[in-house]
């Protein structure tokens, strides 16, 4: 009969831890997440204003979420990342808490696919980069022809040397206009073209380089020496000039504005004189 009794009584212990187990179990499936995070806050011997500076969360939003109010969290997504971080903080198996959280909000949230988030509301058409725009193409040629054809007009061809000469006609100035005069020749080439009071006006162009003597018609000397190819030297001397050519076809002549060309056959040594009405020498 002991032996029966104590076998009632440990089976009345056994009974009664159960319950107890059963009862706290109980208990805590019927806390919800803002009730475990404050009854472990107060565990730790922390105040909310503490738990606030510890973790960054302002004093408002744990006592709101400590009555499982979070409406101040904007959106369960911030929700759950205040609940693992107080949870992390407060030594709670943070994962825990956020399933419960996600169980009492309407379950975990379903992955979200990155192409229906950026998904745009018109289709974007995207062009072939390797076709072709004729349109644009014929256009592009067409231009390139027209400016050809303008910059072949007016520059004309490549052989052309002369410029086409067009009379137009030109308003008479007003009197304000300034009238610009065209310049009158110089005094040189007028003294070589018409020369007064019996002066011959003898010029000289040395084709090749020669020998050239000049005197006056009394026989004074103006110029023996070499006359450099290319140069031209004029004289002046009353009632005409005697030349003395070492090479009568190195030379042209000008005589009063009268063009003579050259005296004589190359190589040819001459001598002649040229008055004042000379059309050629003798």
């Amino acid at each position: 009969m002991n032996e029966e009794g104590r076998r009632r009584r440990r089976g009345r212990e056994d009974a009664g831890r159960g319950g107890a187990d059963r009862g706290e179990a109980g208990r805590g499936a019927r806390m919800g997440v803002g009730a475990r995070l404050a009854e472990a806050r107060e565990a730790a011997g922390l105040s909310v204003e503490e738990l606030s500076r510890c973790t960054r969360v302002r004093e408002a939003l744990i006592n709101a979420i400590e009555r499982d109010d979070f409406s101040l969290c904007g959106g369960d997504f911030y929700a759950r990342g205040h609940v693992r971080n107080l949870s992390t903080f407060l030594g709670i198996d943070a994962e825990a808490m956020v399933h419960e959280f996600d169980q009492m909000h309407g379950g975990v949230p379903l992955p979200v696919r990155a192409s229906g988030v950026f998904q745009a509301e018109r289709p974007i058409k995207i062009r072939d980069r390797h076709a072709l725009n004729w349109t644009m193409a014929m256009g592009v040629a067409l231009v390139v022809v027209v400016v050809f054809g303008v910059v072949k007009t007016m520059g004309g061809d490549g052989d052309t040397t002369t410029a086409e000469v067009r009379e137009i006609s030109v308003p008479a100035p007003s009197p304000s206009t300034s009238i610009v005069k065209a310049p009158e020749p110089s005094r040189k080439e007028a003294s070589l073209s018409k020369p007064g009071n019996g002066t011959v006006v003898f010029q000289v162009r040395a084709e090749r380089s020669t020998r050239l003597t000049v005197r006056d018609a009394g026989g004074r000397r103006l110029f023996s020496g070499t006359l450099p190819a290319g140069k031209t030297s004029v004289w002046r001397a009353k009632n005409g000039v005697r030349v003395t050519f070492a090479d009568a076809g190195a030379v042209s002549l000008l005589v009063n504005g009268k063009e003579l060309g050259v005296p004589g056959r190359p190589g040819q040594s001459l001598k002649r004189f040229y008055g004042a009405s000379a059309g050629s020498g003798r």
